[in-house]
């Protein structure tokens, strides 16, 4: 077993993936097993047993940095500047206006569905009252304070 192990890791991951891809067709829980390994084993990029710490911070910078460079640019959205600034101010001006009125609208619902949840456990516990305390079987009403005493 080990060998093929080394012999597949010897071809790559081509070969890994044509394993997994027969494995699912054969019998699939066979081709799950070996997409576990895969991804435990870190054959796959960023596993999740053998991965390091290293690697993840590694992979967090590069995310991280992208994500700057995407920030960093003065347009929205990828839109490249139109060439004509008053447009592209307008253009600003609308993006950063319907983002707010998206913001707005997520906290409405938020407030909406608190509000909701509060009217529900209300008549929940309104419910419970009214309802009285549990009634359950008194400890004299059981089938032997039925029978006549002797």
């Amino acid at each position: 077993m080990r060998d093929m192990v080394l012999k597949l890791d010897e071809m790559g991951r081509p070969a890994w993936l044509g394993l997994m891809v027969i494995s699912f067709i054969l019998f699939w829980p066979l081709g799950l097993a070996v997409l576990a390994f895969l991804l435990w084993s870190g054959r796959m990029g960023h596993g999740w047993g053998c991965s390091s710490y290293g690697d993840r911070a590694r992979w967090k910078q590069r995310f991280a940095e992208k994500w700057e460079r995407r920030g960093a640019d003065r347009w929205r959205g990828g839109f490249p500047p139109s060439g004509n600034r008053a447009f592209d101010e307008y253009r600003e001006a609308t993006l950063t206006r319907l983002e707010d009125e998206q913001r707005e609208f997520r906290e409405f619902l938020e407030r909406l569905r608190l509000a909701k949840d509060r009217a529900e456990f209300d008549q929940f516990m309104a419910d419970r009252k009214n309802r009285g305390p549990e009634t359950g079987p008194s400890p004299d009403s059981g089938p032997e304070a039925s029978s006549p005493q002797r």
